[in-house]
């Protein structure tokens, strides 16, 4: 299996990476390529990795072409390299709002896979949804599942719908979550703490909190009940943050975010 990441931004990158230390390709390099020349130096200087500045040398060997291009290269993208493509190649798309039907469109192939990764990704922590065209055999399918997953969780969804509604929940949601760090960092910073004790009580509270989660089947709502005791200071803080209609302000968010991806699908 020859597979091509075309794109060596932060997740072409952090794909490539997880692929290469993997045993999925075999004995096979992974194949990258970027025209950035101060990229191509330096990854050339990884034994992992085939670099390549032009796609007529590199394309027509692959089987399998991850596409982690920014969406508005799309396009050019596609019109340059639609002629060297074959029927047999398999297309996996990284680019949030461009849908199946508008790569089929411009690029002329069948067998494409949309996935949605996110940025804890580059730490093998990623959760990346996906979904695929009617020409994609569930064998092809599993290999993509695979190679998804070097870098975390992968999640298959029946409709590109919920590929939109996952760039709302995991796509963009470690941005949602740096927001709430940030803001009890400077609330810590306030109450007089140093930036590396401000960091540290932030950090390990939301570390310490996912572990108890993971590990135990409770809900978060049971947690909070756990922990708040009635007349005291957690549930002081839930109050106002109820008060401040906390909650529908994040789930207002998550849908700002679900509605501008099927836009972004509907420009394209």
């Amino acid at each position: 299996m020859k597979v091509l990441v075309i794109g060596a931004g932060n997740m072409g990158l952090t794909y490539s990476e997880g692929m290469a230390k993997s045993s999925l390709l075999g004995n096979q390099n992974l194949m990258i390529f970027d025209t950035d020349p101060e990229k191509i130096t330096t990854l050339s200087k990884q034994p992992q990795f085939t670099v390549f500045d032009n796609l007529e040398n590199c394309l027509p060997k692959a089987d399998i072409i991850f596409i982690a291009v920014k969406p508005y290269h799309s396009e050019e993208l596609f019109k340059n390299i639609r002629s060297l493509i074959n029927e047999q190649q398999l297309f996996v798309s990284l680019m949030a709002g461009v849908t199946i039907q508008t790569i089929a469109e411009q690029l002329g192939a069948k067998k494409i896979v949309r996935a949605m990764p996110n940025l804890p990704a580059k730490v093998g922590k990623g959760v990346t949804s996906y979904t695929e065209s009617s020409d994609v055999s569930n064998v092809e399918l599993i290999m993509v599942r695979n190679l998804l997953s070097t870098t975390g969780t992968s999640i298959y969804v029946k409709t590109e719908k919920f590929i939109d509604a996952s760039t709302g929940i995991s796509g963009s949601g470690p941005a949602y979550v740096f927001y709430f760090m940030q803001s009890m960092m400077d609330a810590a910073l306030k109450m007089g703490f140093s930036d590396y004790d401000s960091k540290t009580l932030v950090s390990s509270t939301f570390e310490g909190a996912i572990e108890l989660f993971n590990q135990n089947n409770i809900s978060p709502k049971s947690w909070i009940d756990k922990v708040a005791s009635k007349g005291g200071t957690t549930q002081a803080a839930i109050d106002s943050m109820d008060d401040n209609n906390v909650k529908q302000l994040i789930q207002d968010a998550a849908y700002a975010a679900f509605d501008r991806a099927v836009e972004l699908g509907e420009e394209k």
